[in-house]
């Protein structure tokens, strides 16, 4: 099973997230929870998320990056689901081993993610806090799917970046279901 948590706190207003989510939610075996939706009071229900999570073989991340980071209630999901003892310290194996998948946007073009860049670093310097938290918890850390300048990206381009990532998300099911092993993407 794929769960995928969603994290745009508006998403009546993001073209290029629901149009990425809208060409995933008929894959078998995916899960999605739109954590705005379920949690708009940001109480959480570790236990249930904590279940998805233990279903699942891959687990997404999904959201737009705000200002280099995830939005406020993916971090608090983070903070409260991520737990020591359960995801991760002495003894805590419950997602050791499962894959791990970022799946992100930006506004900004790729070329003003360098050192050129209006934001003076590669994205990957972004990256290493989501990541961390990956392998903190002993995920396996997949390439993240990444979408630059998703305010000003073209019908044609963002169709074929849905394209892309549903074919890595299909090519993982078709790599893991029914086999009890793990087969990264």
């Amino acid at each position: 099973m794929i769960y995928l948590v969603y994290a745009h706190p508006y998403p009546s207003q993001s073209r290029a997230n629901r149009i990425l989510l809208d060409a995933l939610r008929d894959l078998p075996g995916l899960e999605i929870c739109s954590l705005y939706d379920r949690y708009p009071d940001f109480d959480i229900d570790i236990a249930a998320e904590q279940a998805a999570l233990g279903r699942a073989g891959l687990v997404v991340w999904m959201h737009p990056v705000y200002w280099y980071s995830t939005p406020g209630l993916l971090k608090h999901w983070f903070d409260k689901v991520l737990s020591y003892g359960w995801a991760y310290g002495d003894g805590a194996a419950a997602l050791q081993g499962k894959d791990c998948l970022w799946v992100a946007s930006t506004g900004g073009a790729a070329e003003t993610y360098s050192v050129a860049g209006i934001h003076e670093r590669p994205f990957v310097d972004f990256a290493r806090p989501i990541e961390e938290t990956a392998r903190f918890c002993r995920m396996n850390w997949l390439e993240p799917c990444v979408l630059h300048g998703a305010h000003d990206i073209d019908d044609a381009a963002l169709a074929g970046h849905a394209s892309h990532l549903r074919a890595r998300l299909q090519s993982w099911l078709d790599l893991n279901v029914g086999t009890g092993t793990t087969a990264t993407i």
